[in-house]
């Protein structure tokens, strides 16, 4: 079966593994920063943005070489425009290619962080043939009568509509503490992370062939790492997780006896509760 998985978070999921149309597993996504044997960046290039990532499956209409953007036709949502620069990493069928390779109407599934006020690709996966996608979000609406899902992206305020059917598969992932019942469609309440993968048919709502749940409101989940961003008067922090290279945002009490101190690069543990809008700390100490 035809399918391109893509896992990840926005704020809230793993690495992307891509595969192909015969289902052979491709290279997955290199850590954000560079490693060896990859093509080193300029010094006067700024290091790569480490806000919370999102992944959007479409295809590219258009390429604007000179100002380092392209348009990406987000399946069931608007396009979208996307900066990219050296700092991007693109691959064709898991091999790692040159911005050069990059044209217009091929599809891709593209991983997204904000720069500024910019989306920015982190990385760009195309496959040679592919009518499968996926996209990231919070469940905006579920009409289980007619199977209508509308999922927003936190990044863009894209959103897609896809018809979940009868023989949609259902996965829990990630959760801690969470209902034991098997993943279904009644876990698709407002505010409920989804990842869903769906493929596309003419001009009809695209179709969910999987759908991921992330986070439902009320689940438990385990951070642990360093920390990236802090603002002790907020009360947010931002922290990378080594066990997958991501970025996880966390909301926390500031007159948590732990938190007196706290400070940028501090490997610590987090155990968060997930409210159907973010991350908000019940325990937080040091590794």
């Amino acid at each position: 079966m035809k399918r391109l998985l893509v896992v990840l978070l926005s704020g809230l999921g793993s690495l992307a593994v891509l595969q192909d149309v015969q289902g052979q597993t491709l290279a997955p996504a290199p850590p954000l920063l560079a490693s060896t044997g990859t093509p080193s960046v300029s010094s006067d290039i700024p290091p790569v943005p480490r806000g919370i990532s999102t992944v959007f499956g479409g295809e590219i209409r258009a390429l604007d070489p000179v100002r380092d953007q392209l348009t990406l036709r987000v399946y069931g949502a608007h396009p979208m425009k996307i900066l990219f620069d050296e700092r991007t990493q693109v691959y064709r069928d898991g091999q790692r290619v040159s911005l050069r390779a990059l044209k217009p109407e091929e599809h891709a599934s593209v991983q997204t962080t904000l720069d500024g006020t910019k989306v920015f690709a982190l990385s760009i996966h195309m496959l040679s043939h592919s009518s499968q996608a996926t996209y990231e979000g919070r469940v905006v609406d579920f009409d289980a009568s007619s199977g209508e899902l509308t999922v927003a992206s936190g990044q863009s305020r894209q959103t897609l509509k896809v018809l979940v059917q009868g023989n949609t598969a259902f996965i829990h992932k990630g959760q801690v503490t969470s209902t034991e019942a098997q993943a279904g469609p009644a876990d698709l309440v407002g505010g409920t992370l989804v990842g869903v993968e769906f493929v596309t048919e003419g001009k009809d709502d695209p179709v969910a062939s999987r759908v991921t749940i992330l986070a439902v409101p009320g689940a438990t989940f385990v951070f642990s790492g360093n920390v990236s961003f802090l603002d002790v008067h907020a009360g947010v922090l931002t922290l990378v997780d080594p066990r997958d290279d991501k970025s996880y945002q966390v909301a926390f009490d500031p007159s948590l006896s732990s938190a007196q101190g706290l400070r940028i690069g501090d490997d610590i543990r987090v155990v968060a509760r997930y409210d159907g809008t973010r991350y908000t700390a019940t325990e937080l100490g040091r590794n």
